[in-house]
C-alpha cells in the first residue's frame, strides 16, 4: 500500500521519536528508540523500516523530519 505522507519528530511526554504515516485521513503513530540527537540521516531510515513494516512504500523525499528544539 501507498502511504501519502510520513513525518517524525520528537515526542517529549515519551522522550522517543515518533513517527507519523498519513494514508487518508487515517494516520498512524508508531515510536522509535533513536536518542534525542539522532542525525537525518538515521531518522529517515528509521521512518522508511517504519513504513516498511506497517506494510506501506513512500519515497524518501515524502517524509519530514522535525528536529526537537534546543531547551
Amino acid at each position: 500500500m501507498r502511504a501519502d505522507h510520513a513525518e517524525v519528530s520528537w515526542d517529549t511526554e515519551k522522550s522517543k521519536w515518533l513517527v507519523r504515516i498519513s494514508v487518508g485521513e487515517e494516520v498512524i503513530r508508531r515510536h522509535c528508540d533513536l536518542p534525542q540527537n539522532a542525525d537525518q540521516k538515521d531518522l529517515l531510515i528509521a521512518a522508511e523500516k517504519t513504513l516498511h513494516d506497517e506494510g506501506y512504500e513512500l519515497d524518501a523525499a515524502a517524509i519530514t523530519v522535525q528536529q526537537p528544539k534546543a531547551a
